[in-house]
This record gives C-alpha cells, sequence and structure tokens, in this order.
C-alpha cells in the first residue's frame, strides 16, 4: 500500500531493453573501491554513467560490475553497450538517491530526452537489478504510454488558478474515480488540520501507540511498543512520508472516522460514495487478507449503510491471521477512491490550509518524500507528494510550485482489477507523472 517507498525498491531481475554499460572504473573512485571491498548501487550507477561515454564495453568490465546472470540476459557486453548506446550518454540532471543495494537517478540522454535510471545491487555489490525509462517528451507520447501501462487509467495535470480553481492542462479520464491506495491518507492529514484549527487537538497533541490499533507495513511504527509516545504531527509525518499505516490508523481512531469522512467533501472529492464507511488499513487488510474471499464476500453483501457495524469484528481479527496477496483482490469495491480532478482539490485544499496561522504540520508533512520526481528545487522550490498501491493499484499525486509562482498538480492512476502490475510499474508512472509536471510549466 506504498508506492513511496516501493520507488526505491527496484526489481532483482534485470530487465532486457533496459539501459546499462561498462567501461574503466573512473579515477575518482579508484581508492574508494580499494578501501570498500564492495561497492555500492551507488558506485555502480556512476560506473554506468561513466560507461555511458566510453563505449563499447570489454567482457571483462561487464564481468567486473554485472552479475553473471543478469550479464546474459542482457546479451553479454554487446547487448549492454548496443542498449546504453541507444539511450546514452547519460549527464546526471541531480545527485542521485542511493543505499547500500539500491540507487535511483534522472538523467539526460540521447536527444536531450529524460531518462530515470535504476540499479540494485546484490551481497557482491554486482549489479543484480537495472532498469531505465524514458520520460514522455509529448502529450501524445504521455498518452501513449498510459495506455500501454493499464487497462484503466485516469490522469491529469492540472494549473491552480486565482480562486483555487483546477485548470485542467491535459488529462485522460481526468474525472473517472480510480482506487487509491495509501494516497487516501491525504484526508486523513485533512482531517487532523481541521481539528487543530477548531482547537479540539495541537500538532503537539501526545498519542501512545495501542497495539489495538497497529496494522501492517508498509511503515514501521507496527513494531514500537505498545506506550510509546508520539506527538499527532509526528504521526502525520510518519503517514505521508513514508506511508505508514500504523499512523494513518491511530490517527483515523483519534480523530474519528465520522471526521475522516466528512473530510471527504471538504477537501472536493465528488466521487466518495465508495469511501463509506471509511476503513482503516487494518480494516482493508483483514478483509483482503484473513479468511479471503469469505470474509470479504459477506461484507460485500451487506447493505452499505450497514458495512460500518462489521468493523468491529474487523478491527478483532488479530493481525497474525492476515496473509499477503500477490494478485488484485476486490479493487474496485473493497478501497478508497478518487478521480484525479478529486486529488487536485484535495492538495489544492490542503495547500490553502498550509499558509493559515498554526498549520506548519500540513506542509511538512507532505515536503519530506518527493516521491523520486526528482525536480531542480531552483525551478520548483515547493513539492508535494503522495501516492498508493496494492496488487493491481498504483497512483502518484504531486503538487508543484514553479520558481514563478505556478501552482502544478499531476494525479497518476493505474488499476487492472484482473493482473497484478510488473514491478517496474512505479518507475513507468513516475515518468508518466514527472513529464506532466514538466511539459505543462513550459
Amino acid at each position: 500500500m506504498n508506492t513511496a517507498t516501493r520507488l526505491l525498491a527496484l526489481a532483482t531481475a534485470l530487465v532486457t531493453g533496459a539501459t546499462a554499460c561498462s567501461t574503466s572504473v573512473p579515477a575518482e573512485h579508484t581508492a574508494a573501491r580499494e578501501t570498500a571491498a564492495v561497492p555500492t548501487a551507488g558506485d555502480q550507477l556512476d560506473w554506468i554513467v561513466s560507461a555511458s561515454r566510453h563505449l563499447p564495453i570489454s567482457d571483462a568490465d561487464a564481468k567486473a560490475h554485472v552479475a553473471a546472470s543478469s550479464l546474459t540476459a542482457l546479451g553479454g557486453a554487446a547487448g549492454l553497450s548496443k542498449a546504453l548506446a541507444q539511450s546514452g550518454p547519460l549527464t546526471a540532471q541531480e545527485p542521485a538517491k542511493s543505499s547500500k543495494t539500491q540507487a535511483i537517478g534522472w538523467f539526460t540522454g540521447a536527444h536531450r530526452s529524460s531518462l530515470l535510471v535504476t540499479v540494485a545491487t546484490g551481497a557482491s555489490g554486482l549489479i543484480t537489478g537495472l532498469y531505465l525509462t524514458g520520460q514522455p517528451g509529448s502529450w501524445k507520447e504521455l498518452d501513449a504510454e498510459l495506455r500501454r501501462l493499464a487497462p484503466r487509467a485516469s490522469f491529469a495535470t492540472f494549473e491552480i488558478g486565482a480562486g483555487g480553481r483546477c485548470r485542467v492542462v491535459h488529462g485522460m479520464h481526468a474525472d473517472t474515480p480510480r482506487p487509491l491506495g495509501s494516497a487516501f491518507k491525504l484526508y486523513v492529514l485533512g482531517a487532523l488540520s481541521d481539528a487543530v484549527a477548531r482547537g479540539k487537538v495541537s500538532w503537539n497533541t501526545t498519542m501512545p501507540i495501542k497495539d489495538a490499533w497497529k496494522s501492517l507495513p508498509s511503515g514501521t511504527l507496527q513494531n514500537k511498543p505498545a506506550g510509546t509516545t508520539l506527538t499527532l504531527g509526528q504521526y502525520a509525518d510518519y503517514m505521508i512520508s513514508i506511508s505508514d499505516n500504523t499512523a494513518a490508523d491511530h490517527l483515523i481512531h483519534r480523530l474519528g472516522r465520522a471526521a475522516v469522512e466528512a473530510e471527504l467533501t471538504r477537501l472536493g472529492n465528488r466521487h466518495q460514495r465508495g469511501d463509506h464507511p471509511f476503513l482503516t488499513t487494518r480494516q482493508m487488510f483483514a478483509l483482503k487478507g484473513a479468511g479471503y474471499p469469505a470474509r470479504a464476500d459477506r461484507y460485500l453483501a451487506l447493505p452499505q449503510r450497514k458495512r460500518a457495524a462489521a468493523l468491529p469484528g474487523l478491527d478483532a481479527v488479530p493481525l497474525s491471521q492476515i496473509t499477503p496477496w500477490q494478485q488484485p483482490r476486490d479493487i474496485d469495491s473493497i478501497e478508497w477512491f478518487a478521480a484525479p480532478t478529486d486529488m487536485c482539490a484535495a492538495l489544492d485544499g490542503l495547500d490553502d490550509r498550509s499558509a493559515r496561522p498554526g498549520q506548519p504540520g500540513v506542509g511538512e508533512a507532505l515536503s519530506i518524500n518527493d516521491g523520486g520526481i526528482g525536480l531542480d528545487r531552483a525551478a520548483y522550490p515547493k513539492v508535494w507528494f503522495k501516492g498508493g498501491s496494492e496488487p493491481g493499484v498504483v497512483t502518484l499525486n504531486y503538487l508543484a510550485r514553479t520558481s514563478r509562482g505556478r501552482t502544478i498538480v499531476t494525479s497518476v492512476m493505474l488499476s487492472d482489477p484482473k493482473t497484478a502490475f510488473t514491478g517496474t510499474i512505479d518507475l513507468d508512472a513516475l515518468a508518466v507523472a514527472r513529464a506532466g509536471v514538466q511539459l505543462a510549466a513550459r
């Protein structure tokens, strides 16, 4: 249910047609390699960039950097060279983000195209996962990519004008609702901001973690012992920045489900019928991950007005009885829903609130994680992000303010009720979202 963290959880299988290549190790990294026996993913990404400028790749150099099975999948050194020649040479647009085993960065390639390059490494430090996706360079290319990515796609890029009106710059089924995944947490953040404005709570109000309100990942708060105390602002930061499900559920319980449901209207959601009753993540997990499909079928058989009465029973399902699922399960009926138009209204509403006295927590939570979009902060000093996912669902939603004061929102919603998406769908969707922002800002 968390696209934000998945953007750096790169596929471990090398994708044929991705771009990779190599040459001798750059001099600036030689000393580091001598002191560090195992190169990091960042080292290997640097090597790929350098190699893109020194083709072709030798067999020895390819074997020194790419795991054998992955190298074979790409057709050896010749295949790497051919793939990279089609998209390089690469020039970094900004510093890449990396950990020991994962790296991701935006680059300018051939014909001034923008490319997202991701690298994963194994225990040996050799490349085991490598993927490159091109950013659409026009609205026509963007539409074609959306149709390729998913059988159901809703997309729109908006510019927010005077009075907070979301004007569609370009869209595809912009007013068609789709399942949101964790992007529903925007409404929880809105409910918290409303409670703060009314003086019911403050961003510094404390709340202990309760075992009964814990959920499953994404997130980390489920690992904290009961009684651990955080402020509501900290819960909001966890909920938005790493899509912490336990944080979201604690806020829903603290604020009340009715308050979050009311927030759907306050933040302009015109497609909220499927959002009632508003589920916690634990309740959704119980419906889809414990006794499925019988429990889910019983819930869906209830008239909608009676489903709220079933929620305490879902809360009682032990987390130990919930198991992950790999294929889509009832994504059109057990989820949270909105259209791109609703996401623009929500982000615009939150943007308005963030500017009010006493509401710094809204912007702080939404600014921590840029969702991998990698926009130049000189050109885009403000970037907000919230995404979401589960099998068969990917959503990405961004608000970006340009240095000239224009406010742009992009929403990408992909769904497939029959088949789970491949491991690279998040990266392809990210390239679409970034294109939406930059095409609108021209």
